[in-house]
């Protein structure tokens, strides 16, 4: 296995660590298929408890 010969410098390191930081920041945001509210993907609605069509979380509402 390769070993580094150099030490990375600090300047070099934050260069790279500030060209990734761009992709944590981006969260995507899709509409509820019931009711449009703004929901993360994979995520149930949290204000009328549907995921995949149908509810899987009761809400106080109803």
């Amino acid at each position: 296995m390769g070993v580094p010969k150099k030490r990375t410098s600090k300047m070099r390191r934050d260069r790279r660590r500030a060209g990734n930081n761009n992709l944590r920041i981006a969260v995507q945001v899709i509409k509820c298929s019931k009711c449009k509210e703004p929901v993360m993907p994979h995520r149930a609605c949290a204000a009328c408890g549907n995921y995949g069509g149908r509810e899987v979380i009761a809400t106080a509402a109803e």
